[in-house]
Order: structure tokens, then C-alpha cells, then sequence
């Protein structure tokens, strides 16, 4: 007979619990979050830069670095281990969570339910690992004040919302240690969080872009990006990819069968029930597909699934590299880190697509991990950048709303709302230090500009 893992037995009472988190408090005070934005140990710019570029596909280097250099908040976007540097060095209040670990302003999106639900979330999760909950916050603050000032918002309003992002995740996280543990794990579901953190002026926002992510689906890729083929011999029809380089390339025959033998791996991983539902597609074509900022260099992939009659699937199959954050945390136990990624979006998100996995593909005689989910599954998103100046502040609320639930999945709500229970102080020890470290990453942006025009960086700056 199996030994219980958990003793149900046991009750602690919920005065405990806040106890517990106030008593942080007098070690670790709040106000110590407002601190210089740079450790004394943070790599050169250069030396990071260098060294994230390690492992990439060399010819594609250069197009990461013109993502980069574009603007302080594309910098922001693909420094996250840069930061995380300097975050090690701040305080803590000694309370761990899974992190989104680049939980910066758009890496909130939209995305479909199984049921077709359209809900916003963290959708980023490449450098998920447990740590301590702050550093999630103040990243998704500073990245605020930079793509506020990136938008012309003025000074005051980038100090705002990051005040209000510190603010609502503080209010949230009450709200959510007071509720029934059901109902505060299921909280936040679609555009109701818009008005339980205050920020009904992003309802037109939200509604414009759920529209839009309502078009973006596998058969809208197939219709832009495939052509249909007919076998004359069998009557069989199928589609393929349209090359459109840099960014869509053919795969040659090797490469594809690596891939095609990857998703054999990769139905393991799912959900029992829905190994039944993806095995029943065949693929139809790969090919390779870049992406981002911080993921430009890595093996990234398409295929196109065949389903029922004319239904096509598109997944993303992406490689998996270890967390930027892993140098500056814990050492922790080994793991596929397709596996650790996949793991963290369930542990974290409310609603996960249910074809996400993991698989390891050998390419070049290299076994590398990845990742593999719907590559459109209803995605949109609320460019934070491009809001009208006074929409910002309610970013801000609904983000740091959204974090604040993503992280009571994996840490008691009551301990993080015990530390913080009446701190406001809090709000603004964390705008202040968003704002420094928003002047830090422009003059670290300026110094990768400085290094392009003067040669000692290749730089490409094609479009995605």
C-alpha cells in the first residue's frame, strides 16, 4: 500500500497562513524594492549578447540582433536573462512561485479554449521556472514604462501604470486569498477580468482584437500560406507550404522525416485522451518558420496536418533551450526542457492548449528538445505600444491582475496577500524601480546600437 503523500488531516486556519506572509514582511520590508536597477555582477551587454547567441543557427544571428537593436523595448524583449541578473541581486520575500520567467507586457495575449472561448493569459512561458514571484512583476512593470514611452505615453503615465500593474497584482492576490480555493483557482476566465481590475477602457480593445484572433486559424494559414497539390495517380490531394524567405524556408527530405518522427514522440506527452485526437491527422508538409525576438536562431518548424476531409492543423515545433533564469536561481533537478516549458504553461495558465507537448528531434547528429502546440489557436493580441497613452494605466491593472492569478496556482494566495496585506507602499517602490531599470535598458539598447554601427555586430533588419 502506498504511503500518503499529503496529510489531509492536517488544518491550518487562514489567520496561519496570513501570519505566515506578514511575518516575511519584517525580514524582507517592501520598500526595499526600490533600489538601483543594475547588480554589480551583471554581464557587459555584449558578453550577454554573445553568449545568448550560443547555440543559435549562425545565419540567422544577425536577424536577432536587428530585433534587438529596433527599439529599448525590442532590447527589453530579448534580454531577459540580462535581467535576471540584476534581479538576483534585489530582495526577496523568500516565497516561490512558477514563474512566467519574460513576463513582459506582450507576452499577455489572447488565445482559444478547446471550446472556443476566447480568454487572455501569459502565453510565454520559455523561460518558465519556480522563483521568486517579484521578478515576474517588476519585469512586467519596466516592460510597461518602455512600451509606454515607445508609444509617446509621457512620463507620468508610464510611472502610472506600472503603479497600478504593482497595485491591482496586490489587490488581486487579496481578493483571491479570501475566496473558496475552487473559485479562486477558475477566477479571471475571459474579458470579466477586464472589469474586476478596473480597466474598462481596454474593452474595446479586447473585443477589436478577440475578433481578430477569432480569424486566426489553421485554415486561415492554410489559405495564405499553402498551396493545393493533386496526385493524379492516387486522386489524393494534399497542400504545402509556399516558401516566402527569410521567414517561411522549405525543410530538405532529412530534416522533415526528423520532424515527422518528432510528433511520433511527441503524442506521448499529451493528455491520454487526446493521443486518440491528434493521431487520427497525417502531415502533410514542414517547413521551417522564424519567430520572435528572443527565439530568432532556433530550430523553429511548421507542419501541416491533414484531418478530417478538408480540415488542415498547424503546429509549432520549437526548440526548447534551458531558462535564461536557471544561472541566477537554485540549482534544480534535470529535465527535458520541452518538458519543463510544458509543464509550467499547465501549472500556470487557466485555460492550455490541449495539443501542447514535448519531443526530442536528432538534427546534425544533435538530440535537441522542443516544444510542439497549435501554432494558431485563435491567437491575438493588444499591442501595449500602440494603445492610446490613457488606455495604458488600464494595461497595467489587467496585466498585473493576470499575474497575480497565474502565480496563486502554484503559491498560496494567503502567503504572497499576507506580505503584502496593506502595503502600499509597495506600488510605488515598484514603479520607481520600473522606471530605473526602463533607463537602464535604453542606455544598454544604445550600447548593442553603438556596437551595430560601428561593425562589431552583424545586424539584419528583415521583417517578421
Amino acid at each position: 500500500m502506498c504511503a500518503n503523500i499529503f496529510d489531509f488531516r492536517a488544518r491550518v486556519s487562514a489567520e496561519e497562513v496570513w501570519a505566515r506572509g506578514r511575518a516575511l514582511r519584517d525580514r524582507t520590508p517592501v520598500e526595499t524594492r526600490d533600489r538601483a536597477a543594475a547588480s554589480a555582477t551583471r554581464p557587459g551587454v555584449l558578453d550577454f549578447i554573445e553568449s545568448s547567441n550560443q547555440g543559435r543557427l549562425s545565419h540567422l544571428v544577425p536577424l536577432r540582433i536587428g530585433r534587438m537593436a529596433a527599439s529599448p523595448y525590442s532590447f527589453f524583449r530579448g534580454s531577459a536573462g540580462l535581467m535576471a541578473a540584476d534581479l538576483a541581486a534585489g530582495p526577496s520575500s523568500g516565497l516561490s512561485a512558477q514563474l512566467c520567467g519574460d513576463a513582459h507586457a506582450a507576452n499577455f495575449g489572447l488565445y482559444g479554449t478547446p471550446r472556443g472561448e476566447i480568454v487572455m493569459d501569459i502565453n510565454d512561458f520559455d523561460e518558465t521556472v519556480p522563483g521568486p514571484w517579484e521578478w515576474d512583476l517588476e519585469r512586467l512593470a519596466a516592460s510597461l514604462v518602455l512600451a509606454g514611452r515607445e508609444g509617446g505615453a509621457s512620463q507620468d503615465e508610464c510611472f502610472a501604470a506600472a503603479r497600478d500593474a504593482a497595485h491591482y497584482y496586490r489587490q488581486t492576490v487579496t481578493d483571491l486569498a479570501e475566496r473558496p480555493f475552487l473559485t479562486s483557482w477558475t477566477a479571471l476566465p475571459d474579458e470579466s477580468a477586464i472589469a474586476e481590475a478596473s480597466a474598462d477602457a481596454l474593452l474595446d480593445d479586447f473585443r477589436k482584437a478577440a475578433k481578430k484572433a477569432r480569424k486566426n486559424t489553421s485554415a486561415k494559414v492554410a489559405r495564405k500560406w499553402t498551396e493545393h497539390l493533386e496526385d493524379h495517380v492516387t486522386g489524393i490531394s494534399s497542400r504545402r507550404f509556399i516558401a516566402d524567405p527569410p521567414i517561411l524556408t522549405p525543410v530538405d527530405t532529412g530534416v522533415a522525416d526528423a520532424v515527422i518522427d518528432g510528433l511520433g514522440e511527441y503524442v506521448g506527452t499529451l493528455r491520454e485522451s487526446r493521443r486518440r485526437l491528434i493521431t487520427r491527422y497525417s502531415v502533410s508538409d514542414i517547413a521551417f518558420r522564424i519567430v520572435g525576438t528572443g527565439s530568432v536562431g532556433l530550430h523553429t518548424y511548421l507542419a501541416l496536418l491533414h484531418g478530417n476531409g478538408d480540415e488542415v492543423v498547424v503546429l509549432q515545433i520549437k526548440q526548447a533551450r534551458p531558462s535564461a533564469l536557471t544561472p541566477y536561481l537554485p540549482a534544480q533537478q534535470q529535465r527535458h526542457e520541452g518538458e519543463r516549458i510544458v509543464q509550467g504553461a499547465r501549472a500556470v495558465q487557466a485555460e492550455t492548449d490541449i495539443l501542447l507537448g514535448w519531443t526530442t528531434m536528432e538534427l546534425n547528429g544533435e538530440r535537441l528538445p522542443f516544444i510542439v502546440r497549435q501554432f494558431r489557436n485563435l491567437k491575438g493580441d493588444i499591442d501595449v505600444s500602440a494603445l492610446d497613452s490613457d488606455h495604458l494605466d488600464d494595461y497595467g491593472r489587467l496585466a498585473g491582475a493576470l499575474l497575480a492569478r497565474a502565480h496563486t496556482r502554484s503559491v498560496d494566495p494567503r502567503l504572497i496577500a499576507g506580505y503584502l496585506d496593506g502595503a502600499e507602499p509597495f506600488d510605488e517602490a515598484i514603479a520607481r524601480f520600473a522606471v530605473r531599470y526602463a533607463d537602464r535598458t535604453e542606455a544598454d539598447h544604445q550600447e548593442l546600437v553603438k556596437a551595430v554601427e560601428n561593425g562589431r555586430l552583424a545586424a539584419d533588419t528583415g521583417s517578421d
